[in-house]
């Protein structure tokens, strides 16, 4: 199997008329090597079903069929879209596991079945957004492996690792300030909401740097691999949103301890106090020196709430006291 090379990645845009965007994040990696490099970082089993998102002329997803995995890729644009099937039919031929979806990734909530063998190389879902309660037969994906739009990763990254509970392992490229931050240890500089509500899901590291010249066009700044091996098991969705609503409370003003920052959270600055201390935690911290156990911690925290005080009766109007019975 060949690998998309630059000039092949360039007459593929020809072909469609295709001026990448940095609206869209669309820059493509031109170098085989590179793409090779990315499939090995990601240590999947051997044919792994596999998500992509954000697909573009199909660089990677010729990777990742080239290593025997079979793809299921997710792209909004309608031209780029129309154009893979036909791609990885010709370097891939038309028995490739592939199967495409042509929607907005933060709407997806499943995936088509993908075929056992021959068609047209693809099978095509326009509308995937039912249920997340995915059926039995349900294409469930084992990892997420994908050069991720910019302006969109971490939350098509949440979203996915929300969506599909069969995800086992993540490795994507994003930028490299991203990247940082997602696997960023308590107490750093870049710790924040990504890195708690990744590593919430499992652990997260950096699995390596891309430069800037393997893509077209090359972007301003330097790419990041980041992986993650998925851990959690307690998925309960109420639990789940109480935490995640905590630590955007917790690093909305980083500054502030997390006495004052979780005041509205919890109702009060005496409440939130009265939980911090209650979860063992010094209600003069900040949100970063926090790690997802104490996070964890604190969400399931419990404290009696304020009792209400009863409004004091109204004192009978002494006009009132002294006034005639009118009936009488």
């Amino acid at each position: 199997m060949t690998l998309l090379t630059a000039r092949d990645i360039r007459e593929l845009a020809a072909d469609i008329g295709l001026r990448p965007t940095k609206q869209k994040g669309q820059n493509f990696v031109i170098d085989p090597n590179t793409v090779r490099s990315i499939v090995t970082a990601a240590g999947l089993e051997d044919a792994s079903n596999v998500v992509e998102i954000g697909p573009g002329l199909g660089s990677l997803t010729l990777g990742l069929l080239e290593a025997g995995h079979s793809v299921t890729a997710v792209e909004i644009d309608e031209v780029l879209a129309a154009k893979l099937p036909e791609t990885v039919a010709r370097f891939s031929g038309t028995e490739a596991a592939f199967a495409l979806v042509n929607a907005d990734a933060l709407r997806v909530t499943e995936l088509p079945t993908l075929p056992h063998s021959g068609g047209a190389a693809a099978a095509a879902a326009t509308d995937a957004t039912a249920s997340v309660n995915q059926p039995a037969t349900a294409n469930q994906p084992e990892a997420l492996v994908a050069n991720l739009p910019y302006n969109v990763a971490v939350p098509v990254l949440l979203h996915f690792l929300e969506t599909f509970p069969s995800l086992k392992t993540v490795l994507v490229m994003v930028q490299l300030e991203v990247a940082e931050r997602l696997a960023a240890p308590p107490g750093s500089r870049t710790y924040g909401v990504p890195s708690v509500k990744a590593q919430w899901y499992g652990d997260v590291r950096l699995a390596g740097r891309i430069g800037k010249n393997v893509f077209w066009p090359a972007p301003n700044i330097d790419s990041g691999l980041v992986r993650i091996d998925i851990t959690r098991t307690d998925r309960d969705p109420v639990n789940r949103r109480r935490l995640f609503s905590l630590v955007d409370a917790a690093f909305a003003q980083r500054r502030k301890t997390l006495r004052a920052a979780l005041s509205g959270w919890a109702g009060s600055p005496q409440r939130s106090e009265a939980l911090l201390t209650a979860a063992g935690i010094d209600p003069k911290a900040r949100g970063e020196a926090l790690t997802v156990t104490d996070f964890e911690r604190l969400a399931a925290a419990e404290v009696p709430e304020p009792a209400e005080v009863p409004e004091p009766a109204e004192a009978p109007d002494p006009a009132e006291a002294t006034a005639e019975d009118p009936s009488q």
